[in-house]
């Protein structure tokens, strides 16, 4: 067991509501890892959570620390678990399933209704010096993977998701609506799984030009371009926006038999294109999360194929996650990183 007994956690106690507070380091449980944090990615969802209050059904009813995209080293172990693990780079999958509903033995564990993940209420996340996590959701990273692109596995892990539901193959086409992080993300994963045209669609001429740096091969303004009748029909469509237009325009493009995933955080209800969905046979499926990407996300990241790296824009400490998460507001931010440690003073 680590000596450090007690550790600086960034909480969040209402609605733009954030302190640090001094509480204990977690009792490492048998098959548990602890994990000294050292870069943990700001999620959209952190930032929802901090601006709202809540997402969908999911409210802060309590004191929460948010953050779940992280990476760290691990400095003890609980009973069962090789103590040749201390001392490990890794990177943490925020989940723990139960491994016994019948999700999770149909190997959907991410669908597990007894889920408990990271920053999402009521569970605490990883604004805070020391996490657990059991063993086998800590991956351990290879050295030529930094610790800020271990923490940004995390929403590769949503785009790695999102292209498999997408059924792209190498030869597929695929429109992306939204240049954030996460479209950013996506045009990168289906670059690697081998998508040969790859158009990106956003509102903002800045993302639009950043998209082309990170897989896309073709960009789109939407206000200009009809994205649902003037591009050549794809095979497959991603939403990483939301906005029930680009959804909607989105799925218009795609051919027949093709494939529209919604990844975007959008509205509970929206209206859908169904008779050109029923006429093409086209499969409309929603992501949450992901089951077993970490070791493709490791692969894609060590061999270059996909760079999370350069995504970074922004890195605070513990005492300035209000500004982590405010970070969205310029558009020239695409990933803020958060050092629970302290900024490094080079990296």
């Amino acid at each position: 067991m680590t000596s450090i007994q007690r550790q600086r956690v960034s909480v969040l106690l209402g609605t733009q509501d954030l302190t640090v507070e001094d509480r204990p380091v977690p009792a490492v449980d048998p098959g548990d890892v602890l994990v000294q944090v050292a870069a943990v990615g700001v999620c959209g969802s952190d930032v929802h959570y901090y601006r709202h209050g809540r997402i969908g059904d999911f409210v802060v009813e309590e004191p929460l620390v948010l953050g779940h995209e992280l990476s760290g080293t691990i400095v003890a172990v609980g009973d069962g678990v090789d103590e040749s693990r201390v001392g490990e780079r890794v990177a943490v999958e925020p989940q723990r399933p139960c491994h016994r509903c019948a999700q999770c033995l149909a190997g959907r564990y991410n669908l597990c209704l007894h889920m408990r993940f990271y920053a999402t209420p009521p569970i605490d996340g990883a604004f805070a010096e020391f996490v657990t996590i059991e063993a086998e959701f800590a991956h351990t990273l290879p050295d030529t993977v930094s610790f800020e692109a271990g923490a940004l596995l995390e929403p590769l892990s949503v785009g790695i998701a999102a292209v498999r539901k997408a059924r792209i193959v190498p030869g597929s086409s695929v429109l992306i609506a939204g240049a954030g992080p996460i479209g950013i993300i996506c045009a990168q994963a289906a670059k690697a799984f081998g998508a040969s045209r790859i158009v990106v669609s956003d509102l903002v001429p800045e993302r639009r030009d950043r998209a082309l740096q990170y897989g896309a091969t073709e960009v789109v303004d939407p206000t200009v371009v009809s994205v649902a009748s003037d591009i050549v029909p794809v095979d497959a469509f991603i939403d990483a926006s939301g906005a029930p237009r680009a959804v909607s325009d989105g799925i218009k493009a795609v051919g027949p038999a093709g494939a529209a995933v919604l990844v975007g955080l959008g509205n509970s209800e929206m209206t859908l294109p169904v008779e050109h969905i029923q006429n093409l046979e086209v499969t409309v499926t929603g992501i949450f999360r992901y089951t077993n990407t970490w070791p493709v996300a490791i692969e894609l990241v060590a061999s270059g194929q996909v760079d999370l790296d350069s995504l970074v824009t922004g890195r605070f400490g513990l005492d300035d996650v209000r500004e982590a998460l405010e970070s969205d507001t310029d558009p020239a931010s695409l990933k803020s990183v958060v050092y629970p440690g302290g900024v490094p003073s080079a990296t």
